[in-house]
């Protein structure tokens, strides 16, 4: 089983993370669509997130491999409008059928979170910390929900 992590190339703010990732030790490029390091995969191409219904199935059907997790780089503004690193499920399970939410998804449907967000959360707020980005930063675990209702 594989964690796969995706990247959009269209929007340097999230194309940059995904660089950085690559850039490290021991991330050998795999395949013309996807690299890999132990049992993760980046994919990285030129359309948006919110248009990858399905993903885990059709990276199945492509490689062979069994998707445990993803993991979506994206950016989001704050309802404060301040700078902020958020971890956060996916999902509108408040709208109701027949309601389309802004940035696209489906409504009344929500991702079961993640175990390991809590632990994520943890390391964000220590590297924030070390990289003094506190307290210019927000570090938070967000729902999308509060600025769509």
């Amino acid at each position: 089983m594989v964690t796969l992590v995706m990247a959009t190339t269209t929007d340097p703010t999230l194309y940059g993370p995904a660089t950085t990732l690559s850039a490290m030790e021991n991330w050998n490029p795999g395949v013309s669509f996807h690299q890999v390091n132990g049992d993760v995969r980046l994919l990285e191409h030129d359309k948006g997130i919110v248009e990858e219904d399905h993903l885990d199935n059709r990276w199945e059907e492509a490689t062979c491999e069994v998707v445990d997790e993803i993991i979506f780089l994206s950016k989001h503004t704050a309802v404060t409008n301040r700078p902020a690193l958020t971890n956060h499920p996916i999902g509108f399970p408040h709208l109701k059928e027949g309601h389309a939410p802004p940035q696209g998804g489906k409504p009344g449907w929500a991702a079961i979170p993640n175990p390991r967000m809590t632990p994520w959360l943890i390391l964000l707020k220590k590297l924030a910390q070390s990289h003094n980005l506190v307290p210019e930063f927000e570090v938070l675990l967000t729902s999308i929900l509060a600025r769509n209702s």
